[in-house]
């Protein structure tokens, strides 16, 4: 969703002691979590950036899933990943969170009150765009284009200006995402269905995909009260194969999927004034890994206006850069 506010500093209410003492000590384990509308992830890591181990969970994303059931994942990520790492909560001195959907200040803070049972000593929550960033730029001036089941792109100049564009969900935006290819096939499927477009295998595909045994039954499927959000943008994938079959709609759609990428990541350069500097532009989510079909325009659409501008793979997984995130937060604590 799309990222507003700053991020908000979290202090467990429980009795756990500060992180000043508990470094002081070489307990120096920190946490970094990826919490998103399909699945949070979440690593530990020690003094050396070495990840310890690492916790996979469903969905965190508040706004889609409540916020009861995003801090059960969060903490069932945790403890996985403390588990991997044969370590303990407790031992853990500070954490980066970022999550999907918690643009607002006032579902923040409902979290940092659901949060704080936790007993982390120090805690902040940030978008998982903000991680994603980090990630991509190791904290430099940068882009990230972040593209899953939902998309945002993210930058910030030498000027410390960060500007978002995007992330307005599956019904105002989302463009290039898993969910607007998604939707966007299965118009293609109807289109054809009907005779009103071109043909195409993605009929047979979404037939297959929704259990249904004829193009007039994926209505009823597509609509079904039991029909989520995450399955629909699922069918994603289908276009993506079809694409690299070389059908030639879904090569358009995933050449528009590029290009509206494209757009969030020029608004945000253009926002932030850097068309004529050189920075990294890093991607992350599960749309990019249809590689070319969707770099190319993508890449072709950004040089236009920001020649120097570097399409690359980000430096750090956004858990990761959380990771890192923590550890900085860490070190201007033993610093102040």
């Amino acid at each position: 969703m799309k990222p507003r506010g700053k991020s908000v500093k979290l202090v467990s209410k429980s009795a756990a002691p500060p992180a000043t003492a508990l470094a002081a000590t070489g307990a120096e384990l920190v946490l970094g979590v990826d919490g998103g509308a399909t699945k949070t992830r979440a690593v530990v890591v020690d003094a050396r950036q070495r990840v310890l181990g690492e916790g996979i969970a469903g969905p965190s994303n508040p706004l889609r899933v409540g916020v009861q059931a995003a801090v059960s994942a969060i903490r069932e990520a945790i403890d996985r990943a403390c588990r991997a790492g044969h370590t303990r909560r407790a031992e853990i001195v500070a954490a980066e969170m970022g999550l999907a959907g918690v643009k607002r200040a006032d579902l923040r803070e409902r979290m940092h009150d659901a949060l704080a049972s936790l007993g982390i000593p120090t805690l902040e929550v940030v978008t998982d765009a903000d991680i994603a960033l980090f990630g991509a730029t190791g904290g430099k001036p940068g882009l990230v284009l972040i593209a899953g089941t939902g998309s945002v792109c993210c930058g910030s100049n030498a000027r410390g200006q960060k500007v978002y564009a995007g992330g307005w969900g599956p019904i105002a935006g989302d463009e290039g995402s898993g969910s607007w290819i998604a939707r966007r096939g299965l118009q293609a499927v109807a289109r054809a269905s009907d005779g009103r477009g071109r043909e195409t295998p993605l009929v047979r595909a979404a037939c297959a995909y929704f259990n249904a045994a004829k193009p007039d039954d994926l209505g009823t499927a597509i609509y079904a009260p039991s029909m989520t959000h995450d399955h629909i943008a699922g069918f994603a994938r289908h276009v993506i194969e079809c694409a690299k079959k070389r059908d030639a709609v879904s090569l358009a759609i995933m050449s528009d999927a590029g290009k509206e990428l494209a757009a969030a990541a020029v608004a945000v350069i253009k926002r932030l004034r850097i068309e004529r500097e050189s920075f990294p532009v890093g991607y992350v989510g599960g749309v990019f890994n249809s590689g070319e079909l969707l770099l190319k325009p993508l890449r072709r659409e950004i040089l236009r206006v920001a020649p120097e501008a570097r399409l690359a793979p980000p430096l750090h997984a956004p858990a990761e850069a959380a990771a890192r995130m923590a550890r900085e937060q860490l070190q201007l604590a033993l610093a102040g």
